[in-house]
């Protein structure tokens, strides 16, 4: 059997957006494409109030792990998918990935406020990568299924 597509998602950190995205993407097209996430500059852990915001939507972060860009170098990558600006910027000399798209969210790392303040900021940025990857996983099915990449973006890009 074919080695599967790999779609890489990167922001800075590696700890709230793009595992969500990660876990949103695998749910949706794992069977048809290894999905992976990396970070620019990866925080070395996963955010508590991320793992708590999928474990909600009942997936599971709580065995992720904070990963960088570096580990994916010598990896022929299909599809990047930058998830910040900054992790825009850094990618842009990544030399194995095929299409890039940019898919901007806010970080909600940044939220201030008491916990359920942020914890609601969480659930906000969840929902709109849920959506977004949601959207993209079926589109990759769909094509997978056609026997074609789609080569179509959730409405960004």
């Amino acid at each position: 059997m074919a080695e599967k597509p790999l779609v890489l998602i990167v922001c800075t950190g590696n700890s709230c957006r793009s595992q969500m995205a990660e876990a949103f993407l695998r749910q949706t097209a794992g069977e048809t494409i290894e999905v992976a996430s990396a970070g620019s500059a990866p925080s070395g852990h996963v955010h508590p109030l991320a793992v708590r915001a999928m474990a909600e939507v009942d997936l599971r972060l709580e065995t992720a792990r904070s990963k960088s860009i570096d580990e994916f170098q010598s990896r022929s990558i299909e599809t990047l998918i930058t998830v910040c600006a900054n992790a825009g910027s850094a990618c842009h000399t990544f030399p194995t990935h095929g299409r890039h798209h940019h898919w901007e969210f806010p970080d909600p790392a940044l939220a201030q406020g008491s916990e359920a303040q942020r914890m609601a900021i969480f659930r906000d940025v969840r929902d709109a990568i849920e959506q977004a990857f949601t959207a993209y996983g079926q589109e990759r099915l769909e094509g997978a299924r056609s026997g074609m990449v789609n080569q179509v973006t959730p409405g960004k890009d």
